[in-house]
């Protein structure tokens, strides 16, 4: 359990990474269907940005997950994770487009 989820990590990481990087844009769901016309109204390096950090925070959740046994921060923790992604989703629809 402990391999598979440092394994799924660290396949995460590599996703967020080349995003990082600009090499991943095709990677991004909504760019990569997205108009031209659509893509102009992107700032493409905040997408990029928010996009990365929240697969690093996804990776994190990953590691951390098997670590912990009680069940009671389990379903504690799920619910924030949730919370935070929904943020993410936000901001990528507001602070991402350009002005």
């Amino acid at each position: 359990m402990i391999v598979i989820s440092f394994v799924i990590s660290a396949i995460i990481i590599f996703f967020a990474i080349v995003i990082l990087t600009g090499k991943g844009d095709g990677l991004m769901a909504g760019y990569n269907t997205a108009s031209e016309e659509k893509r102009k109204k992107v700032n493409i390096k905040r997408l990029r940005l928010l996009t990365a950090a929240m697969l690093f925070l996804a990776s994190i959740f990953f590691c951390v997950m098997p670590f912990i046994r009680d069940n009671e921060v389990i379903n504690l923790t799920s619910p924030i994770f949730l919370i935070v992604i929904f943020v993410f989703v936000i901001l990528a629809n507001t602070w991402a487009k350009k002005k």
